[in-house]
């Protein structure tokens, strides 16, 4: 399904590399203005610069920590004082450590809880009142499979996780009514630098970030009275055990 976002924004958190980064290529492919966040700021300089040559759309970089709530209002503040509004926001920005609860210290679960869930209400929060103004507001949480799936060592990621699926579910209830739309994605394995991990070639089984992406595109192009709430992704072929 092809969608056509010229003259749209987006913001896209956690963009500077991986899913995020395959999300907002997608979109600046399709002339929608892109907004960059992630917290290193050398990063977000040097993905917006690559994405401004992909489509007619403009593109910010805007560093910031979406754990902290002045950081996320500066996001969304300057967003729309210098695009002049918002209609997507994709809340991809996470962070994950696995390991038994005995020996995950309390800092390292603050900052997964903060990242992974207190992020997305802080910006869905800051959002909302402009994505009102929207002719096509969409809010899309990137989840995880882990989001309904325990493991072990995973109580903090599961945790914050589990909470990401029941907060958009709520969420949709609650905008729906001001005609916001929100989906949540629930990728399984994805090739990407997440937990420490190099992409290479022993990840080709893995789903793709620009997999991600097209399913993030897909959402845009459903037609205005319809909405897929909830996307689980799997890799088609994972090796066998």
């Amino acid at each position: 399904m092809a969608v056509e976002l010229k003259g749209r924004t987006a913001i896209v958190t956690g963009s500077s590399k991986g899913i995020g980064y395959a999300i907002a290529e997608a979109l600046a492919r399709a002339d929608a203005n892109v907004v960059v966040s992630a917290r290193n700021p050398a990063e977000v300089t040097e993905a917006a610069r690559r994405l401004e040559a992909l489509g007619g759309g403009k593109v910010l970089g805007i560093p910031g920590d979406v754990g902290r709530l002045e950081d996320v209002k500066r996001l969304v503040g300057q967003t729309v004082e210098t695009l002049g509004g918002l209609d997507v926001l994709v809340n991809n920005a996470g962070f994950g450590v696995f390991a038994p609860v005995g020996e995950l210290d309390p800092e390292t679960w603050d900052r997964m809880i903060g990242t992974n869930l207190s992020g997305v209400f802080y910006c869905c929060h800051e959002a909302i009142p402009h994505l009102e103004k929207s002719e096509d507001a969409w809010i899309i949480n990137i989840a995880s499979l882990a989001g309904k799936n325990p493991l072990a060592g995973g109580a903090a990621y599961n945790a914050s996780k589990f909470g990401l699926v029941g907060f958009s579910e709520a969420l949709m209830l609650d905008v729906r009514q001001q005609g916001i739309r929100v989906s949540y994605i629930m990728p399984g394995s994805v090739a990407t630098y997440f937990n420490q991990n190099e992409p290479g070639e022993k990840d080709a089984w893995k789903i793709q970030p620009e997999d991600v992406g097209q399913v993030v595109m897909d959402l845009l192009a459903l037609p205005k009275n319809s909405l897929v709430s909830r996307v689980e992704m799997r890799p088609s072929q994972p090796p066998k055990r």
